[in-house]
């Protein structure tokens, strides 16, 4: 038997990493023909495919060449759902990095405005959670300005000015904040 089948993962039939020595496929194939070995109460398709998987793995020649057809892009693959990975959070785009801030700004906002106009003194751990969300609702804001700036084209001439964008932005923040204890106290 001097060819291989490009379609099978011999890798996987035996169950060791691409990169394992000879010795180690060597003892993982006695592993597993100690286990599925029919005079042991395996099945003889597992026992044929460990034996050609070790077979082409055992020699450098073939497992080279099983390789290099294992490194071509296949024309069309398969992924299952269970096996992709979604949108980490850096990829939901620039709307909802501005609409997580907005939402944060508003939900910390109006708590504490809810625990000032309605007299609810007694509820002051409600005002720290408020004040918890507003900070946070500021830090996704900021992640929000900086994802607008990375989406800028090259040649926008707002790109190059991130220390004017700073400043404005941190400029708003105290201005808000300022306004909100304006608000508070009256």
């Amino acid at each position: 038997m001097s060819q291989f089948d490009s379609n099978k993962d011999y890798y996987g039939v035996l169950g060791v990493d691409k990169e394992a020595s000879r010795i180690d496929i060597e003892r993982q194939y006695k592993r597993e023909a100690s286990k599925h070995h029919p005079d042991r109460g395996g099945s003889e398709e597992r026992m044929k495919s460990l034996n050609e998987a070790y077979h082409v793995l055992k020699n450098e020649s073939l497992r080279n060449s099983y390789d290099e057809t294992q490194r071509r892009p296949a024309r069309h693959t398969f992924t299952p759902v269970a096996m992709s990975t979604g949108p980490t959070a850096r990829d939901v785009g620039v709307f909802g990095h501005c609409l997580s801030a907005g939402l944060c700004l508003f939900a910390g906002a109006f708590l504490l405005l809810l625990v000032r106009f309605q007299w609810m003194v007694f509820l002051w751990p409600l005002v720290i959670l408020a004040l918890l969300v507003l900070g946070f609702g500021v830090m996704l804001a900021r992640s929000a300005m900086v994802a607008v700036n990375d989406s800028l084209p090259v040649t926008n001439p707002f790109k190059r000015h991130t220390k004017i964008q700073e400043v404005a932005f941190w400029a708003a923040i105290v201005s808000g904040g300022y306004g909100l204890y304006v608000l508070m106290t009256l």
